[in-house]
This record gives structure tokens, sequence and C-alpha cells, in this order.
């Protein structure tokens, strides 16, 4: 006997007759999916429950049999909560498994369970389940940062920072204001899981294998049961369909970038160049050679996790851009990077909470660097249209010979002497320096949608009122 001859393994119940011997190792290692799909293990139950029940009221289980099914599912879920189930790789799946536990448990009636249902429209059920659920704990998760940001933006409604354009110092913005950037970029994130959790809220069960069956079932009692808004309208798609996976990654994919770039925002804040924010011991970590250090790990860390987000849509898109209809093998590999993505951005907002939350925010330097730059040119390009009828185009020629005669002098905007403003532009007043200090430059912002602390409360408030509404 060969050694790939002693690996074989017993035949598998799920394939009936159909096969003389059982899968060998490589074969049941490469098809089984228990080790990750058994988190579909609650979705799987609900979902038979729910096959069953209607099963009973069609007439196609006897309540004995049913209510025996019902009870013995009921064990199999204790079982799995307090972790005594043990779960066979030699079953495949999830759904094998906890077929041949309720075997074990209520005996041949277990096998009236799988009537008028296939692995197929039972999985797809089970992770549609799945992800309709993480939607709903992503938009927890959304909601608390950003009840974290408006926080911060209403403490710092007034604070002074340098906005930037290409990594440069531009104009004097409000912290606030930034933080209520990042409110708006989630704020899209919870719209886009809102709209993925309507579309995939559709019942694939009772498509069976692929083309229905013959059997008089009611799917709409199953998709009620289920909290699906209607069964799915045809058999073939509602087995092979799985856009909603895609769906789901593509808005954890947005939601990752986000993080990562406030996460990147952070790491250069915290860092003694810019100095603009203090991380809280608990979410930063030292050096093993350098005492010194206060790394920002977990910005970094949620910031590098965007990558694996878009690599699982990446992944999955490439997976499914061949498949034939209906069912393949390929759908297996659904599950994982569904998984994957779903922990990893869970993770990053749970942190990056905790970071918007409880970071020092040293106002002392932002103003400093507010400063510098020449953050008012715009400012003074504006003033010299508002006050002296001077075309922008020009004004902004003129500007930037008062910043360059700045440059030479070494000195801001509002240090330059009033003789030597004017030697570029004579129409120039002393009222002018009232747009020359960044911090007095704010309140002009105050278009809607700018960065003036009136339109920071203002958009503070209309956030809460937001929040507010939709927690009821």
């Amino acid at each position: 006997m060969t050694d790939r001859q002693k690996l074989q393994n017993p035949q598998n119940p799920l394939w009936g007759g159909r096969f003389a011997a059982g899968p060998d190792a490589v074969m049941e290692a490469i098809n089984a999916s228990v080790d990750f799909d058994q988190r579909l293990a609650a979705q799987d139950i609900a979902g038979s429950q729910a096959h069953c029940r209607m099963l009973m009221a069609q007439g196609i289980v006897s309540e004995a049999d049913g209510q025996a099914i019902l009870e013995g599912l009921d064990q199999v879920a204790a079982e799995i909560a307090d972790g005594s189930f043990d779960f066979k790789r030699e079953l495949e799946d999830v759904h094998l498994n906890i077929e041949a536990r309720l075997r074990e448990i209520i005996g041949p009636a277990a096998g009236r369970l799988h009537t008028a249902r296939s692995r197929n429209d039972q999985v797809a059920t089970d992770l549609r389940l799945w992800v309709r659920q993480a939607c709903d704990g992503m938009e927890d998760a959304l909601v608390g940062l950003q009840s974290a940001l408006v926080e911060r933006a209403e403490q710092h409604a007034d604070t002074l920072m340098p906005g930037f354009t290409h990594l440069q110092t531009a104009q004097p913005v409000t912290f606030g204001h930034h933080m209520m950037a990042y409110f708006e970029m989630f704020g899209r994130d919870r719209g886009r899981l809102a709209d993925c959790r309507r579309r995939l809220n559709e019942c694939p069960l009772g498509a069976g294998a692929l083309a229905g069956t013959s059997f008089a079932i009611d799917r709409d009692m199953t998709a009620h049961e289920l909290g699906f808004a209607k069964p799915a309208a045809n058999s073939m798609d509602a087995v092979s369909d799985r856009d909603f996976a895609l769906e789901y990654l593509a808005a954890l994919a947005l939601v990752a970038v986000h993080l990562s770039r406030l996460g990147e925002e952070i790491v250069l804040w915290a860092s003694p160049q810019f100095a603009f924010v203090t991380l809280p011991d608990a979410l930063s970590t030292g050096s093993s050679i350098m005492p010194q250090k206060k790394n920002p790990d977990a910005a970094e860390l949620t910031r590098a996790k965007a990558g694996r987000v878009i690599g699982a849509l990446t992944g999955l898109l490439v997976t499914l851009k061949g498949l034939p209809l209906t069912y393949s093998k390929d759908l297996q590999e659904d599950k994982e990077p569904v998984f994957d993505a779903s922990d990893s951005v869970a993770l990053g907002l749970t942190a990056m909470t905790g970071m918007v939350a409880e970071m020092t925010v040293n106002e002392g330097p932002m103003a400093v660097a507010a400063g510098t730059g020449f953050s008012t040119a715009t400012d003074l390009a504006d003033w010299l249209v508002q006050n002296v009828d001077m075309p922008f185009r020009e004004a902004h020629e003129v500007t930037g010979r008062i910043v360059r005669l700045a440059e030479d002098q070494g000195v801001t905007l509002d240090q330059l002497a009033l003789e030597d403003l004017q030697t570029v532009a004579p129409a120039l007043t002393k009222e002018v320096y009232a747009v020359l200090d960044p911090a007095r430059a704010l309140a002009g912002r105050s278009s809607a949608g700018g960065t003036a602390p009136e339109r920071v409360r203002e958009a503070v408030e209309v956030a809460r009122r937001i929040l507010a509404d939709q927690a009821q």
C-alpha cells in the first residue's frame, strides 16, 4: 500500500453512494472549509430552523420529526456556544458538521431537514445573513467613530492649524474643521454599507442546487422568518450571486482607505517634527533599543490593514470573473476574504475611535505651524480683489511678489512693514493686517462648508442631529 493510500479517509457520508472511496488527505485539505466557515454556524442553524418550520407548515415534514429537528438544532447551537462542539474536517464544512451532530442527537429524522434544499442555496443564505449582520456591526462602529470626531470638532472649533495641499502649508484651518472632514467621509461609508445591506436582503433559500424544487415549499415564509425583504427571484442567480460579498468588500475597502488616511495624518501629527498631537500610552508602543521612542503603532497598523482589505476585494473579483453559472467550488473562496476584511476593518475602527477620543491636541505647535509657509497669501490676494477692485489674476501676481519680499526678509506676511507692502502694492492700507494674521483670517472663511469657527460649530450641530435622527 502506498503512503497516499494510507492517508485515505472513510467514505464521506455527504457524497452518498456515488463514490466507492473517500477523499485522500490532499483532497480533504483543499476541499474542507470548516476551519473558516464554522463562523457561519449561527446563521446556518437559523436558516435550518426556518426551513424546518416551513417544511412542517407545508406538510412536507411531520410535526413530530420537525419538533425533534428544531430541538436538536437548539442543542447543537448550545454546544457551539459553550465550546463543546467538535468540528471535524473530514465532514468538510459547517453544514455537514451540524447535520451529522443532529443525526447523533435525534437519529434518522435529521435526514429530513435537507428536503427541498441544497448546500448551494444553504450557504448562499448563510453568507447573506452573516454579511447583513456584519453591515449592522460596521454601522455601529462607524457611528462610534463619527461621534468621537464630532466631540473633537466641537472642542476645537477655534483651534488653529495649517491646512495642507501637497503636504505643503496652504491656508489656515481649524482642527475642528479637519475632524469634520472625516465625519463626512465615514458618513458616506455608512451610506454605502446601508445600500449594500438593502440589496443583499433577498433570500436564496428554496432555490435548491440551481433549478428550484418540485416540493410545494413556501419561499415567502422562510424569507420572512429570516428577516429578508423577499425571496431571490431567479434560482440560478440565487445560488451563484456573490455581488453582495463584493459590494460589502468594496464598501469596506473605502472605509479602510479613510481609516488609512486618518492613520497617516496621526502618524505625522504625533512625530516630534509636527508635535500636533500626543497619543495615549495605551495606543502606542516603545522601542527595544531606543528608550525615548513612543511609536504610533496603532495608527500605522490601521493604515497597513487597508492593503489587506483592498487585496480581499481584488482577490474575490478575480475569483468570480470567469465563473459560468451556476455554482462552482471556486465560490468556497468567498468567505475567507469577507471574514478577514471584516475583522480588519472592525479592529481599525475600534483603534481609530480610541485614538481620536483620547489623543491630546497640542494647540501651541499647531498655531505656530499655521503661521508658517505664508499661509495667508490667498487672504491677501482676496483682500486686494475686495478692497482695491483688482482682478484676481493681478492680485495673485502682486501677492506672489509680496511673498518673495517676506521670504527675502525672513519674516511672515503679517510682520512686513506697511511701507514695504506698499512698495509692491501702493493701494494697501493698514486694514490688510486683519487678514494677514492666521487666527484673524479664519473668521473670513465663512462660506458654507468653510473653516470659520462659526461654520464648524454649525456643522457640529448638524452632525449631532444626523446621528440622533439615524439612531431613531
